[in-house]
């Protein structure tokens, strides 16, 4: 308030003036002084023209008495009006609801994040260009991974391949020869033993080399491989990169770390004396300063069952909504969680003048009088503020043909209470 009290002192400074330099020194045409020092004694003609009387007309028609001193209001003319910019309106419905503040950031969980690490140790080769913070998709090739085991397990695959098929020729010729009581079943169960030890090693081999990015279903001894491609196991930024040409890499060792912007979600912490209001789906408006005064929107989707002791708050997890800002991980945020979402009859903020524990308006009819406005005071209980306007409650009815001063109502306060001490002084 201390503004409107620096406003206050200018305007009453102003009227202190005037009122010393105006009506102090009058000489009307019988030769009598009128003057202020004279306001109470009584002349030859045994008239009073005291200070109750400072307020007549003279035999020249003229008025002598103080301008614009009503007691029933403020009354402003309209030049001044003009002058101010006031503005008039009326109530508004819209939604001012009450809303818990927090502050937070913009989190991801733990399946938005992604190591790229290679499958077996060995010599990185042919690394593409890539930076930090760059979007990158989904099996996009990064780099390829040389290592001379790869080559042997190629061909221990097909080893146990060309065993096992050989194997099972010999499957059917013993089974063939038991069932005509020329063989010996012996034999062919031993066989049969052989095929199934050779047929779990190629498929293990198989599935080896399938981890590794090796398709068996064409594999010849002429397309075994020496090396492997490194591809991004998701799509996301690129947050880290931790590998070169001709380096070796260790399987146990991420060579670039990769986060995605699909899971993005804010992680707000709320006071424990606002814990009890926040409700699943209840709706958040939020703004990233770092981004400016944009105001994005989110709704309530997880209530922390963890009371940090520290900052005396528990973590609320919102789901994005909408629009969303440019995606920086672990970026700061300022959000309102609303507890409602129900329509208020609202003013602007700055139509609310709050004098001590009260809050009031002015109203005016602002057509009745060509030359001056007079305003009056409505008192009103004032609830929530949200994007500049307070929503009240009436205490007393606002007159027919009267608006309120939506603009400019504190200069008419600063007026009144000018006035106030000039009649005091």
């Amino acid at each position: 308030m201390n503004h409107i009290k620096y406003f206050i002192a200018i305007i009453t400074l102003l009227s202190l003036v005037v009122f010393s330099s105006c009506g102090h020194k009058h000489t009307d045409g019988d030769g009598h002084n009128h003057g202020a020092q004279d306001t109470a004694h009584s002349d030859d003609d045994g008239h009073n023209h005291g200070a109750e009387e400072s307020t007549h007309t003279e035999d020249d028609g003229h008025d002598h008495g103080g301008e614009e001193h009503h007691e029933e209001g403020l009354h402003l003319s309209k030049a001044q009006v003009e002058t101010i910019g006031l503005e008039f309106g009326d109530l508004s419905n819209i939604k001012v609801n009450d809303f818990v503040k927090a502050t937070g950031s913009l989190g991801l969980p733990p399946n938005a994040y992604s190591s790229v690490t290679a499958k077996i140790n060995g010599i990185i080769k042919g690394t593409k260009k890539f930076v930090e913070g760059e979007y990158i998709k989904k099996g996009t090739v990064i780099a390829d991974l040389e290592n001379a085991d790869l080559i042997i397990t190629q061909q221990d695959y097909l080893e146990a391949k060309a065993q096992l098929n050989l194997k099972r020729l010999e499957v059917e010729r013993q089974t063939t020869l038991v069932e005509s009581n020329a063989g010996v079943t012996k034999n062919l169960q031993n066989a049969q033993a052989e095929v199934a030890v050779l047929d779990a090693k190629t498929q293990g081999l198989a599935k080896q080399l399938s981890f590794l990015g090796i398709s068996t279903a064409n594999l010849t001894p002429s397309t075994i491989k020496q090396q492997i491609t490194i591809v991004a196991p998701m799509s996301g930024y690129i947050s880290k990169i931790n590998f070169h040409n001709g380096m070796y890499a260790q399987s146990s060792v991420s060579l670039m770390d990769i986060i995605s912007s699909q899971h993005l979600h804010l992680e707000l912490d709320v006071f424990e004396k606002d814990i009890a209001k926040i409700k699943k789906e209840q709706k958040i408006s939020y703004t990233v300063p770092a981004f400016g005064q944009t105001v994005y929107y989110g709704i309530v989707e997880v209530i922390g069952k963890e009371f940090n002791t520290n900052s005396k708050t528990i973590r609320v997890h919102g789901h994005l909504v909408g629009t969303k800002p440019a995606f920086l991980k672990d970026l700061f945020i300022n959000a309102k969680i609303y507890l409602n979402d129900a329509e208020s009859s609202a003013l602007p903020e700055k139509s609310i003048i709050k004098d001590g524990a009260n809050s009031f308006i002015y109203v005016a009819n602002e057509k009745a009088n060509d030359k001056e406005i007079e305003f009056e005071k409505i008192g009103v209980i004032t609830g929530a503020t949200d994007n500049g306007f307070t929503a009240v409650k009436l205490i007393d009815t606002i007159p027919d043909s009267m608006q309120i001063v939506t603009k400019g109502a504190y200069y008419v306060y600063a007026q009144s209470k000018a006035g106030e001490l000039e009649h005091e002084h």
